[in-house]
């Protein structure tokens, strides 16, 4: 059997409590805070993100008469958004969600184009890639 002396008095070492210490805030440049800002989504933008993930890839490519005919028969709706930053951000989620971080140069360019940074590329990308992680460890349990 073991013994581990907790007395820390006795043994001249400074309490456990001094041990530890507390965790300090990083201290954040101007820089660093303009660089978190530009990173970040509005709420809008993380719906549009969040939607994405139903959509198909079918729905990047443009419709053919035929199918703009049968959409308009059937009364289908267009997964195309009217504002032209919002629909790349949505085509580069539905990349996103379907190829992961493969997705083509063409897309990125439409991307960056529209306004976004790579920052934003970036926090969109961890937070797929974190859904779709969590996605597969919760299929595998079952």
């Amino acid at each position: 059997m073991a013994y581990m002396n907790f007395d820390t008095l006795d043994a001249g070492l400074p309490p456990p409590a001094a041990l530890i210490a507390p965790a300090e805030e990083p201290v954040l440049t101007a820089k660093d805070r303009a660089n978190a800002a530009a990173a970040r989504l509005s709420a809008l933008e993380w719906s549009v993100v969040a939607l994405a993930r139903r959509d198909t890839l079918s729905s990047l490519r443009v419709p053919g008469r035929l199918s703009s005919a049968m959409a308009s028969l059937f009364r289908q709706n267009n997964p195309r958004l009217a504002d032209d930053r919002l629909e790349a951000l949505r085509r580069m989620a539905v990349l996103a969600w379907h190829h992961s971080f493969q997705v083509p140069v063409s897309e990125l360019r439409a991307f960056f184009a529209a306004g976004f940074t790579v920052g934003q590329y970036e926090t969109m990308m961890a937070s797929i890639s974190a859904s779709t992680s969590r996605d597969r460890a919760r299929r595998r349990r079952l």
